[in-house]
């Protein structure tokens, strides 16, 4: 079949983005408008539930279908809860984005996040919401997903992880992990399982952790080809390719959206 610009579209598709509703200005925010300026339901899921109705509404003003929904992806039951939702109001779910995670969190109260300060108790929690949390949405909207026939999971990773020299960049890269086994286990069932990993953003997590005007940023931003940090926006078209039919031959794969921070053959 011939190559048509229509092959970006998710008409009728039901998508599900983590992470959605934590922070002003992030990348969840600009996930969740994407997909639905693309045609796809929105379901904005956040541990804050207020941050996701607000994104939620948001789509809605931008012509958009979205609804907002509170969930902790440490506890299985908030999860399979929030499929079920997802499920009961739209008939099923087709896509997953795996966006929820800690990062700026991370820094506080324990300073620098290094593998040999951290206590048992942070690392847990840290791999339990940025490693185990993404596995267990997968496990509560794959039946769904088989049931309609096949669908993309997209899992949330990070330039910091090429390689990993934090704590953070320990969790993402074991998140690189979960996307490529799972790429191997659901492709059978036509799911697609692929990672983005973006460098620096202009988002407000990003923003707070390498503030802008300052050294850190200047010297994060010589390290890009492109010399410059990227915008939540420049995200989209990175995830519209690989939950879109335009896409449907890219599985286990981790795309690197950062403005040629790591480069990889």
């Amino acid at each position: 079949m011939a190559f048509s610009p229509d092959q970006f579209l998710l008409k009728n598709k039901v998508a599900i983005v983590t992470g959605a509703g934590g922070r002003p200005n992030s990348i969840g925010e600009a996930y969740c408008l994407g997909l639905a300026a693309a045609g796809a339901t929105v379901i904005a899921a956040d541990l804050n539930g207020d941050g996701a109705n607000d994104v939620a509404q948001k789509v809605q003003r931008s012509g958009g279908r979205a609804i907002g929904v509170q969930v902790d992806i440490s506890k299985p039951d908030s999860i399979e809860a929030m499929a079920k939702k997802v499920i009961d109001e739209f008939g099923g779910i087709d896509i997953l984005v795996n966006n929820a995670a800690l990062m700026v969190e991370m820094r506080e109260g324990e300073g620098p996040m290094t593998a040999m300060n951290v206590s048992l108790e942070n690392w847990n929690r840290w791999l339990s919401i940025n490693v185990t949390g993404a596995l267990l949405c997968a496990r509560a909207v794959v039946p769904s997903m088989i049931a309609r026939g096949g669908g993309s999971i997209v899992n949330q990773v990070s330039g910091g992880a090429f390689p990993a020299a934090t704590v953070y960049g320990i969790t993402k890269l074991a998140l690189v992990g979960v996307t490529t086994t799972l790429a191997r286990e659901l492709g059978p069932h036509k799911i697609n399982v692929n990672a983005i990993a973006p460098g620096n953003t202009t988002s407000g997590a990003g923003e707070s952790l390498v503030v802008p005007g300052t050294a850190s940023r200047a010297a994060y931003e010589g390290m890009t080809v492109l010399k410059r940090s990227g915008a939540p926006d420049e995200l989209v078209g990175a995830l519209t390719l690989l939950c879109s039919p335009a896409g449907s031959w890219i599985s286990g794969q981790v795309l690197h959206v950062d403005g040629g921070w790591i480069i990889r053959p």
